[in-house]
């Protein structure tokens, strides 16, 4: 009897300390995919951390595109109508994108005022802000 319960408490250890590291496993998985989201101001008062994934978003500001002569690369500047944060992006830019629209970039923030961006995302339509920059837009505007 003493063997038989012996044996089921080190089956039930063993699964715990399965299911334990498998739990660990997807943590740390989910720790590195997860890219926060920042404002141009967060990112300007070094609230955003420096060389790590992250999102800036808001709208881009009038005149500020830039392209270079040659290949895909493009430096624009975001607002959120209090700082602003210059991107650089290579790559082909999504249709939407333009002057004062909404856009996300996903990527990391060298110093407080550059980012280098490895994704841009641009709104859907003519009414759609994502959520993150609709609420920090907000805040600055009501302030």
């Amino acid at each position: 009897m003493i063997a038989v319960r012996r044996r089921k408490l080190i089956v039930i250890a063993f699964v715990l300390a399965v299911l334990a590291l498998a739990s660990a496993l997807v943590l740390y998985a989910l720790r590195q995919n997860i890219s926060l989201f920042y404002t141009p101001t967060q990112a300007a008062l070094g609230e955003a951390p420096l060389k790590r994934s992250i999102r800036i978003g808001g709208m881009v500001e009038k005149g500020s595109i830039i392209r270079a002569p040659q290949g895909l690369t493009v430096e624009f500047k975001v607002t959120d109508y209090s700082k602003t944060v210059t991107i650089t992006y290579t790559g082909i830019l999504p249709d939407l994108f333009r002057e004062e629209q909404g856009i996300v970039a996903e990527g990391e923030l060298i110093n407080r005022h550059s980012f280098l961006a490895t994704r841009v995302l641009a709104k859907h339509d003519a009414n759609y802000m994502p959520p993150e920059v609709k609420a920090a837009l907000a805040k600055k505007v009501n302030s």
